[in-house]
């Protein structure tokens, strides 16, 4: 199995302008490396048949992405109306400002099968394509926010993957969220 970053990873995981809320301590190069050459602790399935989760232990200084939303935090959230990319409608998202997460304790790698990508446009040489990671304290995998989870259902055209909405796994992601928020430096 070969693995290799998808332009879209790169650009958030590891940006022109490295900010604290990304990939730390390592290069893209050393990312893929690592990922071909240590195997994940655990596989999981993702939320279809074409996406894979690889968990692996946190080999960089890497902070979480989330936190818990509480009485004495909650003044530090932040929103917007934001795109990830030029192509796409922007959507309501919230973060902290001002508050510092722990060193993350696991990655959890999200890869996307070669013929996925294709039918998204993407085209990669390698068995699968890592399209995002999540940074955690717990082992497992953080739901998807529940923003994502429609834009996948609108379907490629719009960013997403095609992926009917679930509706009790959109639950249990708007679960999650109303009680944590990732961050921002």
């Amino acid at each position: 199995m070969s693995i290799v970053l998808t332009p879209f990873a790169r650009a958030r995981l590891f940006p022109g302008e490295r900010r604290a809320n990304t990939i730390q301590d390592c290069t893209p190069e050393a990312f893929e490396r690592h990922l071909n050459e240590v195997p994940p602790l655990e596989v999981l399935d993702g939320y279809a048949p074409f996406c894979k989760l690889h968990m692996h232990r946190n080999w960089t200084s890497t902070r979480c992405l989330t936190m818990p939303v509480t009485n004495d935090n909650r003044h530090l959230l932040r929103s917007a109306y934001e795109a990830r990319t030029r192509d796409e409608l922007p959507v309501l998202v919230r973060w902290f400002e001002g508050v510092e997460p722990p060193v993350a304790r696991y990655f959890v790698v999200i890869l996307y099968s070669r013929e996925q990508l294709a039918k998204e446009g993407v085209a990669i040489a390698a068995d699968w394509g890592v399209v995002g990671c999540l940074y955690t304290a717990q082992p497992g995998e953080i739901p998807m926010a529940p923003i994502t989870m429609m834009r996948n259902a609108l379907g490629v055209e719009e960013g997403g993957s095609g992926v009917p909405l679930d509706r009790e796994a959109y639950r249990r992601s708007v679960a999650f969220w109303e009680d944590n928020a990732n961050w921002r430096p």
